[in-house]
């Protein structure tokens, strides 16, 4: 422009600069001579010999220390015939030019700040987005925020729910190792009163006027400058929690964090609250589907321990079906091939249902099939079962009901000991009268063992075993009735004639229709036997 204004004015334009009694162009030719003094102490114009001739130095309006020389022929009035500006205007008119420029520079360099900042964000956005471990997004958030504010060092403290403590994600300039856990009430740590707070707490050690974040007596804050910054997260409609908290310490410089390295945390805190939300669902989602997954598998090996009745379909009619109130149970049954076309059968019961109880029928079930190969009487069955499991009985505090019988068909003989179980039955093939079986000793793991072997009649290809557990009795439907003992016993004498299958599925479909088909509050096991 200071061309135009030349052209304009007939006249030769320089602008200079004083500062720290230096004088340099600003615009203009650049010349080997500077001026003298500011004319006037710089408060009014003045005429000045250079070596260019006589000059008129005219100061800048809104500008120290800035002159405008005004050379040539041309004084401070105007040409006859013309109406040109004077020198104050022409004054005027180049401190607005350097003041449109200044302000263009100061936005500029205001807008690349801010660039810096949204393009900071953005990349936070996009680690977060392409990251489910929240771990691995933490440090490269705190590798992309630190430069961006001057922090040498930064860590990021999420909440853990179940220790109640502030832990360690992610840090940058430090050994993670060396950050402890904090507790939440910790009365000299910043980051603990960040979080209980949810403000933010800034310190400057270079303003004699700030308090020191730590404790009044001990544990005081030595550091340099420093930013604290709650992480909060809120549900839609729901008010917004702290869940962590943003450290920014080791100000490079001298100064302090400012105003807008505050807000941009905040911004930055604000996306990663949502993100440790996030990786919160991903993480309790994920274990759930694996727990869902173990459970599926754990619930299958246990019903691959469980004998399939074509164990003895070559020696007996059986049909046996067990169905854990969970995903595992504490319900069992064993049949055994013994020597003398004899057939074992056993059911057992543990207290309770879910793991402790799968633990002790899993046990029962290994060590039953090699105590009955070697031991003839059903009540030493029992006793040696017993002492195999009596540590691990002890240990969980629970107990087990047990009904083991061998039917020997050639001597027409059922010898049995029950352990405590309730509902062991012979059915009559003729009258359909069901006889109980009663308990012969404790169950296993309430005292010590006292109690033979019982024995009774058995009419081959005629009698009708039928055991079942609890479970199945004490089903009820939707107004508190129980299923009862006298249900299932009534469709094993109507139908004892009919194979033991369609007697079990019969059972198992009247319960369901009975209870509506809902889930069940204890395992329910059936074994319906002839031989």
């Amino acid at each position: 422009m200071l061309p135009a204004l030349e052209r304009l004015s007939g006249t030769r334009l320089r602008v200079w600069r004083r500062e720290r009694g230096a004088a340099t162009v600003v615009a203009g030719a650049v010349v080997d001579w500077a001026p003298p003094a500011e004319p006037d102490g710089g408060r009014a114009g003045g005429r000045v010999e250079t070596p260019e001739g006589k000059a008129w130095f005219e100061p800048v309006p809104g500008m120290d220390g800035v002159w405008l020389e005004i050379g040539g022929k041309r004084g401070r009035g105007k040409r006859e015939g013309t109406s040109l500006p004077t020198a104050g205007e022409l004054a005027e008119i180049v401190g607005s030019l350097l003041s449109a420029e200044r302000e263009t520079a100061h936005v500029a360099a205001e807008l690349s700040e801010r660039y810096e900042e949204i393009d900071l964000i953005y990349t936070i956005s996009e680690i977060l987005g392409h990251t489910i471990r929240l771990d691995d997004a933490a440090g490269r958030i705190l590798g992309e925020v630190s430069p961006v504010v001057g922090a040498r060092r930064a860590t990021l403290l999420v909440l853990d729910e179940e220790r109640r403590v502030l832990r360690l994600v992610a840090a940058r300039g430090m050994d993670p190792k060396a950050v402890e856990p904090i507790e939440l009430d910790d009365p000299c740590s910043v980051a603990a009163r960040v979080f209980r707070e949810g403000r933010i707490v800034s310190y400057d050690p270079t303003d004699p006027t700030a308090p020191n974040p730590g404790c009044p007596v001990g544990r005081q804050y030595k550091g340099k400058a420093f930013l604290s910054v709650p992480v909060l997260y809120g549900a839609p409609g729901q008010k917004s929690r702290p869940i962590g908290v943003i450290n920014l310490t080791d100000r490079v410089g001298e100064d302090a964090f400012t105003a807008g390295d505050r807000k941009l945390v905040a911004a930055i805190a604000n996306q990663i609250g949502a993100a440790i939300e996030n990786a919160r669902l991903v993480a309790r989602d994920l274990g759930q589907e694996r727990m869902r997954q173990e459970l599926e598998l754990a619930h299958d090996l246990q019903l691959k321990l469980l004998p399939s009745p074509l164990v003895v379909a070559a020696r007996a009619d059986v049909a046996a079906r067990c169905r854990p109130a969970e995903s595992v149970g504490g319900d069992f049954y064993n049949l055994l091939n013994l020597h003398g076309d004899r057939v074992g059968v056993m059911i057992g019961d543990v207290t309770s249902h879910g793991f402790g109880s799968a633990l002790i029928m899993a046990l029962a079930m290994a060590a039953a099939g090699i105590h009955a190969e070697a031991t003839v009487s059903p009540a030493e069955v029992l006793a040696r079962l017993e002492q195999s499991l009596s540590e691990e009985l002890q240990r969980t505090e629970m107990f087990l009901t047990l009904f083991y019988a061998v039917i020997d068909p050639a001597a027409g003989r059922l010898a049995y000991a029950n352990a405590g179980h309730a509902h062991a039955f012979v059915v009559s093939g003729d009258s359909g009268e069901a006889i109980r079986l009663a308990a012969t000793r404790a169950p296993l793991g309430v005292a010590a063992a006292v109690g033979g072997d019982e024995a009774r009649p058995w009419r081959r290809r005629h009698d009708l075993l039928c055991l079942f557990t609890d479970g199945l009795a004490d089903a009820t439907n939707d107004g508190g009735a129980r299923f009862g003992e006298q249900r299932v016993l009534g469709h094993v004498t109507a139908l004892r004639q009919r194979p033991a299958r369609e007697i079990l599925e019969a059972i198992y479909t009247d319960v369901a229709a009975f209870t509506g088909g809902g889930p069940a509050s204890d395992d329910r096991t059936l074994v319906l036997l002839k031989v």
